[in-house]
């Protein structure tokens, strides 16, 4: 993968402020494949303790598009024209981590998907699928 698509991913995840607030961070860039991390911390939590499903929507739209974005050519952006989540467990860990991946890429639109997890220890556990469609711009 070139190195000025990996930079560019980083200069537009480090602009994004929602991602700080939730103490997130990238943790892989490859063509197609971009993932993001986050401590389970205090001030994402809902009304039960879990992760606010927001949290893992938010992430694996950005991990998703991100992941688009590594397959646009050099000067296009990218934004996220639908995006549908299955949450599948609450989120209750230590780290969340979503992976997101390109499907089908398009000329002008490109298909996503995320996968989200919440990690303990040594064990993940599947809690949201995102599927989704990019644009780029």
């Amino acid at each position: 993968m070139d190195q000025t698509v990996i930079d560019k991913i980083k200069a537009s995840f480090a602009r994004q402020s929602y991602m700080t607030t939730l103490g997130a961070a990238l943790d892989h860039i490859e063509t197609g494949l971009v993932s993001i991390r986050a401590p389970m911390s205090d001030h994402i939590l809902q009304q039960h303790g879990f992760a606010h499903a927001g949290v893992a929507f938010s992430m694996g739209d950005s991990a998703a598009g991100y992941a688009a974005l590594t397959l646009m050519p050099a000067e296009a952006e990218v934004l996220t024209t639908e995006m549908k989540i299955n949450l599948l467990a609450p989120a209750s860990g230590d780290v969340i981590i979503a992976k997101g991946r390109v499907i089908k890429a398009g000329h002008r639109l490109t298909i996503v998907g995320a996968d989200v997890f919440a990690i303990t220890g040594d064990q993940e556990k599947h809690i949201a699928i995102l599927q989704g469609t990019m644009i780029s711009s």
